[in-house]
């Protein structure tokens, strides 16, 4: 049996997507629900709305969802209410103290509640649906994945239910690659071969470098001694063990990701210091410096081949270097410059060593963020992706913070006079038909 088309053109039906099939749709919505009797119009508008409001859920799980009460409220002038305690309307009977009649009051059109756009409000509690509303997803379904897949916390604690009803006051969180891979922009057809390349180098490497894992020995005497091939044996197996190369296909990716950063800031920063004292160097210490280069070069090469521990130890080796170069250094300038120097040249030479500094740290970000990571399954450096911009927007019962991909359901969305919080791309005729349906049930 065939896949129904999810996005189809024939049948306009509205999604919860980010789909550009599904935003051409969005702009041929009508309402042509007046040509059938009143049974075809509600089940009509009730098949058009389930489309887009929770079209994962079942319907009878909905149908237990539904409530015939909506929420809402009425705002109040607490200016008045401050000012006034009630007792105002039943001064004055007959004495002449009743207030003026204004007629701008009398005049100014009252705008109505919407209650009927709040048909769908039990959804939006659901953990998937706020995902999707937070933009943490570019649809429904990819936000109920993330939950499924473990990659949404609720209150700290990984939350795989796609179901599970929020109350006031949660804070849900998601991965920050996942929401970075829903939100931007597919690769370009060279990231791709490039970064296939890459993996394929990785796993011939991981491949070659990984040990067979021995098989567990039987259980032996308790007062055997051991044979001197059985001692070297072991020894080995140790040595294996504390080498892990498992790891490195696992467990240290981010760490060695972290280490080559460290290792090109440094190597940046070393260069700066050969550049910047060319002039005044000796010619020991610009030979220090250019060996201390090509060291970091080389240890930066060979970060893939070696241990957490020799990594931390050779970088360790050459920041200890670089700051005795940096001091003997100093220590020769000072020795060098004659005392009479005037506050004008001092002035002027830090200046420039701010100077520098900032160029140098904005030659750093730039560089970091034009950089191309073929690890990633999302374009990089990152971009939206297209046909998002109609649908970004955030709803008033949700506290975003983009930064840390997290946001916290303040309440339960309500209804106020001409707005009504839940998002909807039907009219009030439509939701009015809707609900007409649901409720015969109830």
């Amino acid at each position: 049996m065939t896949r129904k088309r999810f996005h189809g053109l024939k049948k306009v039906k509205v999604r919860a997507s980010w789909n550009k099939y599904n935003l051409y749709n969005l702009t041929r919505l009508r309402s042509p629900f007046w040509g059938g009797t009143f049974y075809q119009q509600k089940w009509l508008a009730k098949s058009t709305t389930r489309a887009y409001h929770g079209e994962q859920i079942r319907e009878g799980q909905w149908e237990k969802m539904f409530r015939s009460r909506l929420n809402a409220v009425v705002p109040m002038d607490h200016r008045y209410l401050a000012e006034h305690d009630g007792s105002e309307h039943a001064a004055g009977r007959g004495s002449g103290k009743d207030r003026p009649l204004d007629m701008s009051e009398k005049l100014r059109e009252k705008q109505q509640i919407p209650w009927l756009h709040m048909t769908y409000a039990p959804i939006e509690r659901r953990l998937d649906m706020a995902v999707w509303r937070a933009l943490f997803a570019s649809s429904a379904r990819q936000a109920r994945q993330f939950c499924t897949h473990g990659m949404v916390k609720v209150n700290g604690q990984v939350m795989p239910y796609a179901g599970y009803l929020l109350n006031p006051g949660d804070m849900f969180q998601v991965d920050p690659d996942s929401v970075m891979f829903a939100t931007g922009a597919r690769k370009e057809s060279r990231q791709i071969k490039v970064g296939r390349k890459v993996r394929q180098k990785r796993a011939r490497l991981n491949k070659r470098l990984r040990l067979p894992n021995p098989k567990p020995a039987l259980p032996e005497r308790r007062f055997r001694q051991k044979t001197p091939v059985e001692e070297e044996v072991e020894e080995k197996e140790k040595e294996v063990d504390t080498w892990a190369v498992p790891k490195l296909a696992i467990n240290m990716q981010e760490y060695r990701k972290q280490r080559l950063a460290t290792m090109d800031q440094f190597i940046g920063t070393a260069q700066l210091e050969f550049e910047r004292g060319k002039s005044k160097l000796g010619a020991k210490r610009k030979q220090d410096l250019r060996a201390l280069i090509k060291d970091a070069r080389g240890i930066r090469a060979l970060i893939n081949r070696k241990s957490e521990a020799e990594i931390d130890d050779s970088l360790a080796k050459l920041i200890g270097q670089f700051k005795l170069i940096r001091q003997t250094t100093k220590a020769d300038a000072a020795a060098a410059t004659p005392k009479a120097v005037s506050r004008y040249q001092h002035k002027k030479q830090k200046i420039l060593s701010k100077r520098l500094r900032e160029l140098y740290l904005k030659e750093l970000t730039t560089v970091e963020e034009e950089v191309e990571d073929t690890s990633k399954p999302y374009a990089t450096p990152w971009k939206p992706r297209p046909f998002m911009s109609p649908f970004a927007f955030i709803p008033r019962y949700l506290e975003v913070q983009h930064s840390i991909c997290s946001a916290v359901y303040l309440r339960h969305p309500v209804a106020r006079p001409g707005l009504a919080e839940v998002p909807t791309p039907f009219g009030s005729d439509i939701n009015q038909l809707a609900f007409t349906w649901y409720l015969r049930r109830r």
